[in-house]
């Protein structure tokens, strides 16, 4: 997917903000909640998820998701933008800002 493509994605979501990161690399954030980072070249996206989610998708294709780094019941997966399936990156830019968003910027999406 192309970055401005995916940029367009995850600020399209309800709430999304952009800021930036402590590299000056793009962070995405709902209700001051980060849920990706972008890296300063755009070649790779770092996603919240659920520690099973993170291990499912390193053990399925390691070419394209790696572990970034894991805290209490979350953990962070790294994606190569350029290797992975856009509809499957778009599921995870998804499932990661709903990690973060309130319930009603959820059922904004969901309605």
């Amino acid at each position: 997917m192309d970055v401005d493509v995916l940029t367009k994605v995850v600020l399209g979501l309800p709430g999304v903000e952009e800021h930036e990161g402590w590299a000056g690399q793009p962070v995405f954030k709902v209700r001051n909640k980060s849920f990706a980072y972008l890296s300063e070249d755009g070649t790779r996206l770092m996603l919240k998820a659920l520690r099973e989610e993170q291990e499912a998708l390193v053990a399925e294709d390691p070419e394209v998701y790696s572990p970034a780094w894991a805290s209490s019941r979350f953990a962070w997966v790294d994606v190569d933008i350029a290797a992975a399936d856009d509809e499957e990156l778009r599921e995870l830019v998804t499932e990661a800002w709903r990690l973060s968003a309130p319930k009603y910027l959820i059922k904004q999406l969901n309605d």
